[in-house]
């Protein structure tokens, strides 16, 4: 079996105060795939990636990272496979400067100093944050963050990347940057994001949750069609399969 593999089996998971998050949640995600997890606010997407690399422990059901379920022995491992980008880069971000921030997962990994410093330097060069190698992270715009903040993980070589939201806070040169960036990360990739233009360019799966369960698990044009669905989930279409507000014409998507 791949190690890029991800797997949920009905999948379940109450938070403390009895909010029930997710529900039988059931997803196979094989190597190289591009899924986009979508939804409103509350369905459910961001609890679903922090079960992925064990910052949430489901509250029934199984998450497996290629051979390994996600247990405490396991977790080691499956963090070193699963690189999680969270929506606030803050969360991640906590060292004196940002070349110090990419480098502490390297450095933990055992890497020597000269490795861990040249996946760093590779990893920002990536995100084109190379220059800001000096400054401390709390001095970043948002934007800046949330480059460095991927750079951390690609710096830790992952086989699957799981990002929450990834283009909030970014100009559009900088999306278009990112965009960049994820279609050229051959291996598997599972986004959520309201930015639906982003799934319609990158992601040929889309998984719809709506009340902390699947709604729907297809191909993501077909869905982006699929009007009842999109108001029951309380979705819209993309900007780009939308009719202009003035002469009424649709982009024509193939």
């Amino acid at each position: 079996m791949s190690h890029h593999l991800v797997e949920l089996k009905r999948l379940g998971h109450v938070y403390p105060d009895g909010t029930a998050a997710l529900s039988e949640v059931s997803l196979r995600i094989t190597h190289g795939e591009c899924v986009a997890v979508i939804g409103a606010n509350g369905a459910g997407k961001s609890t679903l990636l922090l079960h992925l690399n064990g910052c949430l422990v489901a509250s029934s059901g199984e998450v497996r990272v290629g051979d390994f379920p996600l247990t405490r022995a396991t977790l080691p491992q499956i963090r070193r496979t699963v690189g999680m980008v969270f929506q606030d880069p803050d969360d991640q971000l906590f060292m004196p400067t940002v070349l110090d921030d990419v480098a502490f997962g390297p450095l933990n990994l055992g890497l020597p100093p000269a490795e861990a410093e040249e996946r760093s330097r590779d990893a920002l060069a990536l995100v084109g944050a190379w220059h800001l190698r000096d400054k401390p992270p709390y001095l970043l715009s948002g934007g800046e963050k949330k480059r460095v903040a991927i750079a951390t993980v690609l710096a830790m070589s992952p086989d699957i990347l799981v990002l929450d939201e990834p283009t909030s806070g970014l100009d559009p040169f900088a999306r278009r940057q990112l965009m960049a960036l994820l279609k050229d990360f051959r291996h598997t990739r599972i986004i959520a994001s309201h930015d639906l233009d982003l799934v319609m360019d990158l992601c040929e799966r889309t998984v719809v949750l709506h009340d902390g369960r699947v709604a729907a698990d297809g191909e993501t044009r077909e869905l982006f069609r699929d009007d009842a669905l999109l108001a029951q989930c309380r979705l819209e279409k993309p900007f780009s399969m939308q009719g202009c507000p003035v002469c009424g014409v649709v982009r024509r998507i193939a």
